[in-house]
């Protein structure tokens, strides 16, 4: 299964300099928040593939204009040809406004998904906005990761963890590839692609710099 994960900035390559043709081979498209509703709406439009989400700390418009053609997998287990996906939208609470959670918070939402976890066996990848803590996380409370991540991850061992809401612009200390156990984390900001049945960076990173 190939996979495009997208977050944070409208990829030029995909929006700006669009054509059908880039889709090609796409299975399933997946945001980690941050991004227009019309972009989204826009790449369900060219594509066979499912278009599924989780919000970003500043996707309050979504409440207003949800993205079109597209599914949200905030706080719930989507299932596509077998691969279990979880959603945890939003980021650390900086200041008030909607996305934004405490560290407790995020405890809340996690207990909140325990029956549906036991349903489905665990799950094979969380997709966040927000990173993990100290995980190619910031050190600033806007951009620190959520513990809870981790104690997923440590439990139920995804085979990978995608992520967005830290911009590879921030600096070189933000890493694209990141591996955390037997977890493969990606960070999804622009675009990235890769295979499902990856099994190590190389085979991850060809197949990212084979679509660009």
């Amino acid at each position: 299964m190939r996979i495009l994960a997208i977050a944070d900035e409208e990829s030029p390559y995909l929006w700006d300099h669009f054509e059908k043709s880039k889709l090609d081979g796409i299975d399933l498209i997946i945001s980690c928040g941050d991004l227009h509703p019309h972009y989204l709406s826009f790449l369900a439009t060219f594509t066979s593939a499912p278009v599924i989400y989780v919000h970003g700390n500043h996707d309050t418009k979504y409440d207003q204009v949800p993205p079109d053609g597209c599914i949200c997998i905030d706080d719930d287990i989507f299932v596509f040809e077998g691969v279990r996906i979880l959603g945890l939208g939003g980021s650390m609470r900086y200041h008030p406004g909607s996305y934004q959670y405490t560290e407790q918070e995020m405890k809340k939402r996690v207990r909140k998904l325990r029956w549906k976890l036991f349903r489905s066996h665990g799950f094979d990848i969380l997709v966040t906005h927000a990173p993990a803590y100290q995980l190619n996380d910031g050190r600033d409370l806007p951009h620190q990761g959520f513990k809870s991540f981790l104690t997923l991850i440590d439990k139920y061992s995804p085979r990978f963890f995608l992520h967005g809401h830290v911009h590879m612009s921030y600096g070189r200390q933000h890493k694209r590839y990141d591996k955390y156990q037997n977890t493969h984390v990606i960070n999804a900001y622009d675009r990235f692609v890769f295979d499902y049945e990856a099994d190590s960076e190389e085979e991850i990173m060809v197949s990212y710099y084979g679509v660009q």
